[in-house]
């Protein structure tokens, strides 16, 4: 994710963000007015933003001021104005406690704001920062409106503002939020780290003119799918304005592809992962230790392998353990300038691609775009969005957040760095929702009567993937490797190899299973459904694989007897785009796709046509075997939505 999240609580949280965070992380010298410290540091002055700025007196892009940080944020949620405020009321005659409660908004909090931390995908902020000034300019306004669409959105469709006994009710702000941007140029490394601290404050008006507090767990549930619409607006704008578009690079082996921008290449984000390999290597011996570790009886703590929650919580460690200080800021022009030489000289990469950097992204661009169409089809990101939702979250049961950050992956996806229309992701969430998803809600509460709180699963059934490995049993002897797989057993460590030295076993990631589920349901609905009804968009689906790149495929069943191409159809894939795909080298640069994976897609895509080729044959009856069947309306959809009711499990085929 690229959007980052922190509660901010009056007290010492407060005085680290004021010496600090509104200085661009540096140290702001002691009893140095805060605008000075800003202008000594060479970071932009922060900015408000947010409707509910009019309510306080404010206006958009007014600079912050230290007083109203401290009303706001260090003072339990104060007016930023409490200081004239209350100073007026004592001037009017007013006693001191009525002079105090009229400069505040509502009942004092303790967690005052949220501290979301936006920044652009490396190859953008690579761009910005090895540029030319246009190029920088155009990737911060982007970056910028990119935020301020965001907040929009958590402004409309996430805040509540909770009130009544226990927080009963929920309501909106109709007036909107207040936000305090603050731009940051560097990492702790000093590396180039485009990203803006946005300090959103819990306080909002509720309809009848009273302060409440924002429900901070809504603002952090909603993380991911404000991650994705960041990413791709941020994407969309910087690619049109500038010519260029993404490709999906393979990071992590097992999880979801990164939408980076194409021609960059990867060696200079690796120029500025030095704090990735910092944690990668710190990583490492915790899990050593993770898997190795026993209690006073000798027993191991813990499984011998590594599950994703685990590791999860020992890469934060890792990253609080190699936290270095932080340095002294400098004025961005200096930056810019050092970063350059310093890619030249440090990344491996040929200075000319450096100093040209642009056109090499916008070469790069054009062939993408001679390639991919820009087409979308509902229906079918419908079919992936809900088949890697329910694949990926636990019991198979999601909430329509899960839905709308996915939708807003697949259309990055798909659409290469193009814009879209603004409502799309809802449209396809819509569809999940209505054709693929059964509400399985057994509100208890209130909120479970909330939309956003609904929960739903598959109306299908998934049970032809393969299992989720189990984690293996134990190991008691830590000189011992631990099992790759349930059934083998310990291998003895080899003479000479120290404990650790071999490879931690990781439980596989579930990205590849929710993949190939989505395969394996776009392949059952081509079977209960004509051409006739579907055939446009199987015509889409061949622009959509054009754009993936081939580890999202599945491939057709192969004769190895038979040197023709198979013909593309509505149950093949279409060969010309995939040569294509394979032939592009900005997109082959990033795949670690190996025979023997693309063996094992092979496999499944064969047993998946077997398998529908037989369903189809016996529903079809023999006396009706030479007649056109004719589609009844109702059988517009290959799963209709059924009558709300009681969720009967996956063995009744949900």
């Amino acid at each position: 994710m690229t959007v980052d999240t922190r509660v901010i609580r009056a007290g010492q949280m407060y005085r680290y963000y004021l010496r600090q965070t509104v200085v661009g992380d540096g140290r702001r010298p002691a009893r140095t007015p805060l605008r000075e410290a800003q202008e000594q540091a060479g970071v932009p002055v922060g900015r408000w933003m947010g409707r509910g700025l009019a309510v306080l007196g404010l206006a958009p892009g007014e600079e912050v001021t230290e007083a109203q940080l401290r009303n706001l944020f260090g003072e339990r949620g104060r007016h930023p104005y409490a200081d004239r405020i209350e100073a007026d009321r004592l001037a009017q005659g007013d006693s001191a406690k009525k002079a105090f409660k009229a400069g505040a908004l509502g009942r004092r909090v303790m967690v005052t704001g949220v501290d979301f931390v936006f920044r652009p995908q490396p190859t953008i902020y690579l761009l910005w920062a090895l540029g030319d000034e246009e190029t920088r300019r155009v990737i911060e306004a982007a970056h910028e409106r990119a935020i301020e669409r965001v907040l929009e959105w958590i402004e409309d469709e996430v805040a509540v503002i909770r009130y009544g006994k226990d927080g009963i009710y929920r309501v909106r702000p109709p007036g909107g939020l207040v936000a305090a941007r603050f731009r940051h140029y560097e990492a702790r490394s000093g590396r180039p780290l485009l990203h803006d601290h946005l300090l959103l404050s819990v306080k909002g008006q509720r309809l009848d003119g009273k302060w409440g507090s924002i429900h901070t767990l809504a603002l952090h549930e909603n993380t991911v799918a404000a991650s994705a619409l960041y990413n791709e607006l941020v994407a969309a704008e910087v690619c049109e304005e500038l010519g260029l578009a993404t490709e999906p690079r393979i990071v992590t082996p097992g999880r979801r592809p990164v939408m980076e921008i194409a021609g960059v290449p990867h060696e200079l984000i690796r120029w500025t992962s030095r704090r990735s390999d910092q944690i990668a290597a710190c990583l490492e011996e915790l899990e050593h230790e993770y898997v190795t570790a026993v209690d006073d009886d000798g027993e191991l703590k813990f499984l011998p392998v590594v599950s994703e929650r685990a590791r999860a919580k020992l890469n934060a460690m890792a990253a609080r353990k190699t936290r270095p200080p932080k340095q002294k800021t400098r004025p961005l022009a200096q930056l810019r300038a050092w970063w350059k030489a310093s890619a030249i000289l440090t990344s491996g990469v040929a200075a000319d691609v450096i100093t040209s950097l642009l056109e090499y992204a916008r070469a790069a661009a054009a062939v993408i775009r001679a390639r991919v169409a820009a087409v979308v089809d509902v229906a079918l990101a419908a079919v992936d969005v809900t088949a890697t939702v329910f694949v990926m979250n636990d019991g198979g049961r999601f909430h329509r957040r899960h839905l709308l950050a996915e939708a807003r992956r697949h259309l990055a996806l798909v659409g290469r760095g193009r814009r879209r229309d603004p409502d799309l992701d809802d449209q396809i969430v819509a569809a999940a929702i209505s054709t693929h998803c059964l509400d399985i809600s057994e509100p208890k509460t209130t909120i479970g009567l909330l939309a956003d709180y609904r929960l739903y699963t598959a109306r299908w059934d998934l049970a032809d993937l393969p299992a989720r490995p189990r984690p293996p049993t134990p190991v008691p002897d830590p000189d011992r490797h631990p099992p790759a797989d349930p059934g083998e057993p310990a291998a003895l460590r080899p003479p000479g190899q120290d404990a650790g030295e071999w490879e931690i076993p990781r439980i596989p990631l579930q990205y590849d299973r929710a993949v190939l589920a989505g395969a394996m349901v776009r392949e059952k609905l081509r079977t209960t459904a004509t051409v006739a009804v579907r055939g446009r968009a199987y015509d889409v689906a061949r622009h959509q694989q054009a754009a993936m790149p081939e580890q999202l495929l599945a491939l057709p069943a192969a004769d190895p007897d038979d040197d023709q191409e198979p013909e593309v159809g509505p149950s093949a894939i279409d060969m010309t785009a995939l040569r294509a795909l394979r032939a592009s080298r900005t997109d082959v640069e990033a795949l670690d796709l190996t025979a023997d994976r693309l063996r094992r897609l092979q496999e499944a895509a064969a047993k998946m046509t077997d398998d529908s080729r037989a369903r189809a044959d016996c529903r079809t009856a023999p006396a009706d075997a030479d007649a056109v069947r004719r589609v009844r309306p109702d059988e517009q959809q290959a799963h209709r939505p059924q009558e709300p009711g009681p969720h009967r499990g996956r063995e009744a085929g949900h």
